[in-house]
């Protein structure tokens, strides 16, 4: 029978991918090489060993995480598993919960058409495409 053992350290973005951030582990280590990622306030790489009490700030779309490791793991689990492998803080929770509610009130002034548009339509949407390509 083998024992597991407790981790020392993890991969980063073996970490990310573990605890949810990222769907796949490419794309967790995609984001660190582009700086969407900061433990301790400085650029890491992929492959930095990530410890337990370490502080992350992880930027995933407009939503920017700050979290501190609880615990490690290798291996991608359920949901409810990944989330106790870090804490967010209370201010990282209220600016996603702010930025949130900027979204959802912007969208409220989108209006779908009610209608395909007609060719006429299709070709002053070009036109103002083309506009903006200069």
């Amino acid at each position: 029978m083998i024992e597991a053992t407790p981790l020392a350290a993890v991969r980063l973005d073996v970490w990310l991918w573990a605890a949810r951030f990222f769907k796949t582990r490419s794309l967790a280590k995609q984001a660190v090489e582009t700086g969407k990622v900061d433990v301790a306030g400085q650029r890491p790489k992929s492959s930095r060993a990530v410890r337990v009490g370490e502080q992350l700030q992880i930027s995933r779309g407009d939503d920017v995480y700050e979290v501190q490791v609880r615990g490690l793991s290798e291996l991608r689990g359920p949901a409810p598993v990944a989330q106790q492998l870090y804490e967010e803080s209370e201010a990282s929770r209220a600016r996603r919960a702010e930025v949130r509610a900027q979204r959802a009130a912007a969208a409220n002034g989108y209006q779908a058409p009610e209608h395909r548009p007609d060719k006429r339509a299709r070709r002053l949407i070009r036109a103002l495409g083309d506009l903006d390509a200069l």
